[in-house]
């Protein structure tokens, strides 16, 4: 292979969700693309992370609805749950979505290099392959390579795990701990709960969802409760001991809890150890990768996007970087990403979804005095009621001014995340969302509602 081929006008470092999505977008814009990955592309989102979690997210629905039809009128019953089956779901979701992501890379003509890659100056990359070493440049490089589980450290292996091994844990356990009450600790604490295991939560801060506007952290705690999942909130972990009975953790309070299993879910870190980022002279924070709104690193013409770069860790945030730096590149002149306009959602049960700026965020923001609330219970919603699930949705926004944040919880509510971003993201006034008009009888008529009670005109509205 000559020198010339060996030369792109993007590499990039990392097929994950932001990686492969630079390299799809940027292949459009007729670049010639290198898209560098030492495991498989679609990264933690397709094979460790967002996918898997919800297909046994949507098992454990499946099981709920099983243990509650006769509520409908339907006479089934719950004989148990064949975790291998579920896994096998769950693989197959993984594979599909594995093959049709490396068929969309190859149509479009992207160079897939499979090895491990070395940022070694400023417009190269040395990758090592099976069959040796190659060094690729690029006119522009995108970093990419994703996050880890942290395990603030504890030992992990045999019955204490993290979220990658839970993916694979091949039957329901009796009982769990779950260390971290954040997305991923929740989501889990939901699944194995549906699934017949006894739950209990170990939360360091106030709060489970503490990210969370005050009112959906009390209300996913309220049913929480009332699905016998336990939490203690406000209490550190201290150590963990394991044996054949099981796992036994202490918490600095000296409260000692036992269980079948431990999930270690504070959090995850940056993967950028090893990769010469810093050799390049690439400003790092605590292993994260700095960069200027443009997702620009301050060195040549290297990016960074996802998981690396500070800010929420989803993969539709590395998605919408990965076409920004793509479309940068290409001298669209794009906008930047903006973090408080993301949506984010929690897919436990009941699930969680909200964009823009929390109550306490929007006060300290603007002032107390500026700022309007207001919660519509689904209770007045013909749809959840038919779902028969509870919670609500809260709309925070500017006196005489534009929504700056929309909240919601219950069943099935993450579907209401693209409306929401909407109406944060375009700054519309509660009397313009009260204007449109949602069908009936759906649970995107609870934002309508909300929007009117805050316009001054409530309908259905139980207070």
């Amino acid at each position: 292979m000559s020198e010339s081929d060996n030369t792109y006008d993007l590499v990039i470092l990392g097929g994950g969700t932001g990686g492969y999505a630079a390299a799809l977008r940027a292949s459009q814009l007729d670049m010639r693309v290198a898209l560098i990955e030492r495991d498989k592309v679609g990264g933690t989102c397709l094979h460790r992370g967002c996918i898997p979690t919800k297909a046994l997210l949507h098992a454990a629905e499946v099981a709920d609805s099983a243990r509650e039809a006769a509520s409908f009128g339907i006479n089934v019953e719950l004989q148990g749950v064949d975790m291998a089956k579920v896994l096998e779901f769950k693989d197959g979701i993984i594979d599909r979505n594995y093959k049709g992501l490396q068929g969309l890379v190859k149509a479009r003509g992207i160079d897939y290099i499979a090895g491990e890659g070395k940022l070694t100056g400023k417009d190269t990359v040395e990758v090592s392959t099976d069959d040796g070493s190659m060094t690729v440049t690029g006119k522009h490089i995108v970093l990419a390579t994703g996050s880890t589980s942290k395990t603030i450290g504890i030992e992990i292996g045999g019955r204490v795990m993290t979220s990658e091994q839970a993916l694979q844990y091949d039957e329901v356990p009796e009982s769990a701990i779950v260390l971290g009450g954040g997305v991923i600790g929740v989501e889990f604490a939901s699944v194995w709960a549906s699934m017949g295991s006894k739950v209990h939560i170990v939360e360091g801060l106030p709060n489970l969802v503490a990210n969370e506007d005050a009112t959906i952290s009390k209300n996913l705690e309220r049913a929480f409760k009332k699905r016998k999942i336990k939490f203690t909130v406000g209490t550190m972990f201290k150590s963990v001991e394991q044996d054949d009975d099981g796992v036994h953790v202490t918490l600095e309070d000296g409260t000692v809890l036992d269980a079948s299993v431990l999930l270690v879910a504070v959090g995850r870190g940056p993967v950028t150890e090893g990769f010469g980022f810093e050799d390049q002279g690439i400003e790092m924070d605590r292993g994260f990768v700095l960069t200027d709104e443009r997702q620009h690193t301050g060195v040549g013409s290297i990016y960074a996007v996802g998981d690396i770069v500070p800010g929420l860790q989803l993969a539709h945030r590395s998605f919408a970087q990965g076409i920004f730096v793509a479309e940068e590149i290409a001298g669209l002149d794009p906008a930047p990403v903006v973090e408080s306009g993301i949506p984010r959602v929690t897919y436990c049960e009941p699930e969680i979804f909200s964009v823009g700026l929390t109550q306490k965020q929007a006060e300290e923001k603007h002032g107390e005095d500026k700022i309007k609330t207001i919660e519509y219970n689904l209770a007045g919603n013909g749809k959840s009621t038919i779902l028969k699930t509870t919670g609500l949705i809260k709309l925070v926004s500017l006196e005489d001014g534009p929504v700056l944040g929309v909240h919601g919880i219950g069943a099935r509510l993450s579907e209401q995340a693209g409306e929401a971003q909407l109406i944060v993201n375009w700054e519309a006034f509660p009397e313009e969302v009260a204007e449109l008009i949602h069908a009936h009888p759906t649970q995107n008529e609870a934002i309508g509602e909300a929007a009117l009670a805050l316009s001054g005109k409530p309908l259905h509205f139980h207070s």
